[in-house]
């Protein structure tokens, strides 16, 4: 069964929506801007944008990280506008994920002319194991 399945298709739609209205050519913040107004005009989803999430290790917080959206207080949304993500983005936004309490996560790449990039990732089980 898909994690939080209605969130994610509405999710990868506005995606789809906002990089064909734009394309791949504009800065990050215009696609935090177009994202936000796009997943807004759902009334079935509550956003915060740039939201405080602590990070933890061992039970400790030893930081904080500010993803772009978080949708309905249970998904992470990380955007960028790069030609090409690296596997160095993927395993950035993976540690984020990791290091929050969030199970599901969306790293949405619209700076590739090829078309909009979105890596959807469920951190569960690992962490289960991690806990002390």
């Amino acid at each position: 069964m898909l994690l939080h399945r209605e969130e994610s298709y509405i999710i990868r739609g506005v995606a789809f929506d906002v990089y064909k209205a734009l394309g791949h050519a504009h800065k990050e913040k215009i696609y935090q801007n177009a994202m936000t107004l796009g997943l807004l005009r759902c009334s079935a989803l509550s956003i915060e944008r740039e939201r405080r999430i602590p990070v933890h290790y061992a039970g400790k917080q030893v930081g904080v990280y500010i993803p772009d959206i978080v949708v309905n207080q249970k998904i992470l949304l990380e955007l960028k506008a790069k030609p090409l993500l690296l596997k160095e983005d993927l395993r950035q936004f993976w540690e984020y994920l990791k290091g929050s309490e969030y199970r599901l996560g969306f790293l949405i790449n619209f700076g590739d002319p090829r078309g909009v990039k979105i890596a959807r990732r469920v951190y569960d089980t690992a962490r289960n194991q991690l806990s002390p």
